[in-house]
């Protein structure tokens, strides 16, 4: 079943993603806000605006449509690891010519957000990934983008918080130069992340960093994993002071850290299609998801990727997760997960709750 899912077909989306057919009953729960946790900025720009992007600024692309330029920027198969899935997220970033084209693929990914029907967003970049191509000051990409933000959630009513990244693929020395450009701008970021070459960059070249960030007043979610296997996760909490996982694939490999997850409640965000495209697992029935959700860890359901991905956090939750195995209720209580750890206060999560049960009675 998940096989027949997992193919690309037919028409397009707006977003100029791939268009999946939904059940005729949701499994998404109209009471509970909406929430996506782990939705990378870079990874989530329409392939319209690269297009765009890439005729205001002469800069050649590999076709001149859509259609030609899908394959080379979004998965049409799973790919060998992690980093030839990040290969694709270059042709976006290589539009990011100024602080302009920033802004406005921040601003685009809000609106996105909002015809997803999702209601709260944290959105993550690396602001020296995004900087790199053009060797842009990351001051302008951060500024572009905190501008971008604050548009698309005036135009909304989509709430954002932003997480920011250090790309460990780049090093130790970069990242303390991304970290140092990050809390220039601190007041726009809720939480710290460590994304990239997880195998080859493990978390112990980056305690300094994170304690830091930890200092600096931030959360911390952490990359953990996916390329690397349960030391990774464990290293990420013991070292880095992980609050949240992404993407956690590996944690039941070692039954006395799905133990320790689940005792300290340390929640996981889950990334299934994004999984299937990096190679991570083979296809959405061997995803781990179900068993997490079985042995009481906290996890939620997310989109990683989405522009890469050619999915949705709708998709996901209708799409994926059922053809990962999950039933109803593991689906349902994701949902509610995606909640209870947000990086919110509880007056924050209850507002949002409030929201939804307003937006719900007016409709």
């Amino acid at each position: 079943m998940e096989r027949a899912i997992h193919q690309f077909a037919l028409a397009v989306t707006s977003r100029n993603q791939v268009h999946f057919a939904m059940p005729e009953t949701s499994s998404i729960d109209p009471a509970l806000p909406f929430i996506d946790l782990h939705r990378h900025l870079d990874g989530s720009i329409r392939l319209e605006t690269i297009i765009d992007l890439a005729r205001q600024h002469n800069i050649e692309l590999p076709g001149a449509t859509v259609e030609e330029i899908r394959p080379h920027v979004q998965v049409t198969e799973p790919q060998p690891g992690l980093m030839a899935f990040i290969a694709k997220m270059l042709w976006g970033t290589r539009m990011l010519v100024n602080g302009e084209a920033c802004r406005r693929i921040a601003r685009e990914n809000v609106e996105d957000a909002q015809r997803e029907g999702i209601d709260y967003l944290e959105l993550r970049f690396s602001p020296y990934f995004m900087a790199e191509p053009h060797q842009l000051d990351m001051a302008e990409v951060i500024e572009g983008v905190a501008a971008g933000i604050a548009e698309g959630v005036a135009a909304t009513g989509v709430r954002v918080n932003l997480i920011g990244i250090l790309s460990r693929t780049y090093g130790a020395e970069i990242c303390y130069k991304e970290l140092e450009a990050l809390l220039v701008h601190r007041q726009n970021f809720v939480a710290l992340d460590l994304a990239g070459d997880e195998a080859n960059y493990p978390a112990p070249l980056f305690v300094d960093h994170f304690k830091k960030g930890r200092d600096a007043g931030w959360r911390i979610t952490i990359h953990a994993g996916e390329a690397g296997g349960a030391q990774s996760v464990w290293d990420a909490i013991q070292l880095l002071g992980a609050e949240r996982i992404g993407h956690g694939v590996r944690a039941l490999e070692d039954p006395k850290l799905t133990d320790y997850l689940r005792e300290h409640r340390v929640p996981i965000e889950a990334n299934l299609t994004s999984n299937v495209h990096t190679s991570t697992v083979a296809d959405l029935n061997s995803h781990p998801l179900r068993d997490m959700l079985a042995r009481g860890l906290i996890c939620s359901i997310n989109t990683d990727d989405p522009g890469i991905s050619a999915i949705d956090l709708r998709h996901e939750f209708e799409v994926a997760a059922p053809a990962a195995g999950l039933s109803r209720e593991q689906i349902h209580q994701a949902q509610i997960n995606a909640l209870e750890t947000a990086f919110l206060s509880k007056q924050e999560k209850q507002d949002l709750k409030s929201k939804k049960a307003e937006s719900n009675r007016t409709q």
